[in-house]
């Protein structure tokens, strides 16, 4: 394998991260270090096998691994130079404003199967080789997500799902 097979993958890598972390810089930095981690252990990828869905793995393992340990809360100071890329009304610019904030409210398994399937078109079976889930996981997380963000969405309060057990 070759610089240019993985390089290839890195505008997907970017737009999934920033999507997923909504901070350019952070998103920028996971993926610096999902590339840095591919290529110190290049020799673990079979050839052969989807490379997209193994480098999509890492950067999972590698977000799980930060959420673990915890971070210090740090505030871009070019927020000007983060501006969402709109048309020019003002009504797709809140509503834009509105999915984010939405997907931000999903729990993280459900936002990144969503974004996985939504976002980078990847199909259930390399969603589950990429988060070591099973495929069945994987559909019923993505139901779940598409429901609840669609309930944020319309501004309505999720339904508990509690039983009386007896």
């Amino acid at each position: 394998m070759d610089s240019r097979t993985i390089i290839t993958e890195l505008p997907r890598l970017r737009r999934y991260a920033r999507a997923m972390l909504g901070d350019r810089a952070a998103a920028d930095d996971l993926v610096q270090d999902t590339l840095e981690r591919a290529w110190s252990r290049i020799a673990q990828w079979r050839v052969g096998s989807d490379l997209r869905a193994w480098l999509f793995g890492i950067m999972h393992n590698l977000r799980v691994d930060q959420l673990r340990r915890g971070t210090l809360t740090t505030h871009s100071l070019g927020d000007d130079a983060c501006d969402v890329s709109t048309r020019a009304t003002q009504t797709d610019r809140l509503e834009v404003m509105d999915l984010e904030s939405a997907l931000r409210q999903l729990p993280d398994d459900q936002r990144e199967v969503l974004l996985l399937v939504a976002l980078e078109e990847m199909s259930y079976a390399d969603i589950a080789a990429a988060l070591g889930i099973p495929i069945g996981t994987v559909m019923s997380r993505l139901s779940r997500g598409r429901e609840r963000l669609r309930q944020i969405m319309e501004g309505q309060k999720p339904a508990a799902n509690l039983r009386v057990v007896r």
